[in-house]
């Protein structure tokens, strides 16, 4: 809050000095009041009644204008402060590598950039409404109830620590179960999420009752801690107010006595009985505040650490923005591996891709072929070794240059809510519409986007949800030969298709590509076979180079893959 807090001191000035003068007004009003029935009603002058009557109208007029002032001020600069730490959330998750990604995971991150960041704004508002007014009551008022009378005041040495006692041991239990219903919170989005996402699966399996019952179990969770902590906020008030009533019924009997022993008098009494109640409704107001603060506390910590996190991913200190392009891609002794992994993904990775050829990428599942790739992007940076891209290393690319000569098609192909025409803009915003429908002809998409009634205006659901796996990966295709990149990267893109697709694809591709570098991971032998240059990788080595033909006749690892699809005479 202090760093964001920062470029708004006018406004929170603004605030302090109107809850100031708000509650200097507020603390002036029972003195008016006593001086009305000491020195109006008791000696009957009509004339001081009504005089001090119109001050105190006065006075009254000047808060509630002070009040609606500071409020309408702190909310602005409460609703600013969330809008501006919403925006620092997202934009360092949109610096983090895959790396980072999974150790948060979507669900949490989405839980600490909405619901996070809502409890730490409540608590700046309440903060600038109440908190302000609060000790300046507490103290003013304490100092006006001496004015008042010196003896009764002694009582306040009592009430005030009573409450404090109260209030600081009930935060300190709420804080750890505050904790536990944010991360009961992750837990019903995380549920949830995957539920949705995998209906077609839950349904296929007929494990509606199974899933019911998880989400059953996680809602119960959360609903067990948040009665716990709501337990623990409802025993606050009936405390404070159990001390605040007891608090005036020994005023109202040691005052009484005071009155009656000519010590005090009977409008005196009647200030001091408002002054503490308005030092009472401070600390309750600060009792109020407290039994947020857990929660906010907590909710800032954990967006403090989305913040703090630091991406493996780093910007480069002067990037290069100008590279001759040719599009040539290698990789040089390259190894990754997970934080605290024994052993890396990939291993002493030396390729070279070169342009106008065809590079493909094969191996047995978990060989590392999907990470090879995303090494390029800089999806995540290799910890040894380097990857050079027409021989300028990635990591001190300019990230804009870099997208211009390189075009991902991931494993599994994402598609944004909005139109066909958006998704297929969105490297390439300025593209005609010719363009769209000759990317959509290559990627053998064009007949099923004309088959729609608005064409390229067709609307498309989030993730691409109302489109089949296959025509969601062709339009992926498409959205990255409309970019018109030197280096295609295709992971598994054509995992989908039919042969028969696939085979007109890649045919269509080869004539559109020629110029350009293009490196293909795949599973499917027949994608890769014809490729110029196959990789064999094996545990994240790689364990053969060369043409089809080379590999079958020198590499045991490729032939078992070949033979595991193909009959040796369909290999031939």
């Amino acid at each position: 809050m202090r760093a964001y807090l920062k470029p708004y001191t006018k406004p929170i000035a603004l605030i302090v000095l109107l809850q100031l003068v708000q509650t200097l007004a507020t603390l002036y009003l029972p003195t008016l009041n006593a001086n009305i029935i000491d020195k109006g009603v008791v000696k009957g002058d009509t004339g001081y009644i009504l005089r001090t009557g119109g001050f105190m109208i006065a006075v009254t007029l000047l808060q509630i204008i002070c009040a609606i002032g500071a409020v309408y001020f702190g909310a602005r600069t409460s609703m600013a402060l969330g809008r501006d730490v919403r925006g620092a959330v997202f934009d360092r998750v949109q610096s983090f590598s895959a790396r980072e990604l999974g150790h948060f995971g979507a669900p949490s991150l989405i839980t600490r950039t909405t619901n996070d960041v809502q409890q730490v704004q409540m608590l700046t508002l309440m903060t600038f409404t109440l908190m302000v007014s609060a000790p300046i009551m507490c103290v003013g008022g304490i100092l006006m109830a001496l004015n008042q009378d010196v003896p009764l005041s002694g009582l306040l040495l009592v009430i005030v620590p009573v409450l404090g006692v109260i209030v600081s041991l009930l935060v300190r239990k709420l804080r750890p179960v505050f904790r536990g219903v944010q991360e009961r919170i992750d837990t019903v989005n995380r549920v949830l999420r995957e539920q949705i996402t995998g209906i077609r699966v839950i349904r296929a399996f007929v494990r509606d009752t199974h899933e019911r019952q998880r989400f059953e179990e996680a809602n119960s969770e959360l609903m067990a801690v948040s009665v716990r902590s709501g337990r623990l906020m409802s025993m606050m008030f009936p405390l404070v107010m159990l001390v605040v009533n007891i608090a005036s019924v020994a005023v109202l009997w040691f005052g009484g006595h005071r009155i009656d022993s000519g010590g005090m008098q009977l409008g005196a009494l009647t200030a001091f009985i408002n002054y503490l109640m308005q030092i009472l409704m401070s600390v309750m107001m600060a009792t109020f505040m407290f039994m947020m603060v857990p929660r906010a506390e907590v909710c800032a910590e954990r967006i403090q650490e989305v913040l703090g996190t630091e991406t493996s991913v780093v910007p480069p200190v002067t990037p290069v923005s100008s590279v001759t392009r040719h599009g040539q891609l290698e990789l040089r002794g390259v190894e990754f591996r997970y934080p605290g992994a024994e052993e890396p993904v990939l291993k002493d990775i030396d390729l070279i891709a070169l342009p106008g050829e065809t590079t493909a990428i094969i191996g047995s599942t978990g060989s590392g072929k999907s990470t090879l790739l995303g090494l390029v992007p800089r999806l995540f940076d290799a910890t040894s070794g380097s990857v050079l891209v027409d021989g300028e290393d990635v990591r001190e690319l300019d990230p804009a240059t870099m997208a211009e000569l390189i075009s991902l098609v991931p494993q599994k192909p994402y598609l944004f809510t909005g139109t066909v025409a958006s998704n297929l803009r969105y490297g390439k915003p300025d593209a005609s519409d010719e363009e769209l429908w000759q990317a959509l002809e290559i990627a053998q998409a064009r007949d099923f986007v004309e088959r729609m009634p608005e064409g390229l205006d067709a609307p498309i659901a989030q993730g691409g949800s109302n489109v089949s796996g296959g025509q969601r990966q062709r339009l992926a295709i498409a959205r990255a030969l409309v970019r018109r990149p030197e280096i295609y990267l295709f992971d598994d893109s054509f995992s989908a298709l039919d042969y028969a697709t696939d085979a007109r694809l890649r045919a269509a591709l080869a004539r559109e590509t020629r110029d350009a570098t293009v490196v293909i991971v795949a599973q499917r032998v027949s994608t890769i076979r014809d490729a110029d240059r196959i990789v064999v990788l094996d545990e994240g080595r790689v364990v053969g180079t060369g043409t089809h033909t080379e590999l079958m006749d020198g590499n045991e690892t490729y032939r078992e893959i070949v033979l595991s699809q193909l009959t040796e005479q369909e290999a031939a």
